[in-house]
């Protein structure tokens, strides 16, 4: 799917795994940040310290509401541009969090050999501004938003993208592209059911559209340089 000899339009030198099979620093600190929170806020949750209230103040603060883009009060001032980015460090559980940093290693390790992790690291935010604009923009529930699901969907937009430019597989590119929308689909359809419709399908949406685009314009940008 990717050519880890691609030009680095990042300019980057950094690859996702050496020759020893060390992981990126950007993938680790991404990971560090998500399961230092979680495994803190499973604690408190336990009342092992602090207090079981942390995770809903925690939410409070970090989720995505999509209430505060319809006149709700922040609890500070930042706070309606701030949960673009925020909600992406905070995760439902155990579960969700290592469902999603298994996906973060899995699809990031040959995001970041294509560009450098400067290029992962834009893909990801743009991403995860992406998810959180198009869920806030369609959903019509109340209820917070968190997870890092936004971004990694961003992140199978870019390789899918990729995938679909390559000149060596040009052939079939339309029938390969219909096939990973069709399993984006059956996959939020099978979490949908799976969540009883507890799952942020327009932030997957969003995300993937953002990572598709970001991924076009790192290229174009790349073309550009040389």
């Amino acid at each position: 799917m990717t050519d880890p000899a691609t030009h680095d339009i990042s300019g980057s030198t950094g690859t996702a795994s050496d020759a020893s099979g060390r992981i990126s620093r950007v993938l680790l600190v991404i990971a560090a940040v998500c399961i230092l929170i979680e495994l803190v806020l499973q604690a408190a949750d336990m009342k092992l310290f602090g207090s079981p209230l942390w995770r809903s103040r925690a939410y409070q603060y970090g989720a995505f509401w999509p209430g505060l883009l319809h006149g709700w009060r922040p609890n500070y001032g930042a706070q309606p541009y701030a949960m673009f980015l925020t909600y992406a460090m905070l995760h439902g559980g155990i579960g969700h969090l290592v469902g999603n940093m298994f996906t973060l290693l899995a699809l990031g390790e040959t995001v970041v050999r294509r560009v450098g992790q400067r290029g992962f690291l834009l893909i990801y935010s743009v991403a995860a501004l992406g998810g959180a604009g198009l869920f806030g923009l369609l959903a019509t529930s109340p209820r917070p938003m968190v997870g890092a699901s936004g971004a990694l969907f961003g992140l199978a937009g870019a390789l899918v993208y990729w995938n679909f430019v390559t000149p060596t597989h040009r052939a079939g590119r339309m029938r390969r592209l219909a096939g990973a929308i069709g399993s984006m689909i059956v996959l939020n359809a099978l979490l949908w059911v799976l969540l009883d419709g507890l799952l942020a399908w327009e932030t997957h949406l969003g995300g993937f559209i953002a990572g598709w685009l970001a991924a076009m314009a790192l290229d174009r940008l790349g073309r550009k340089e040389r």
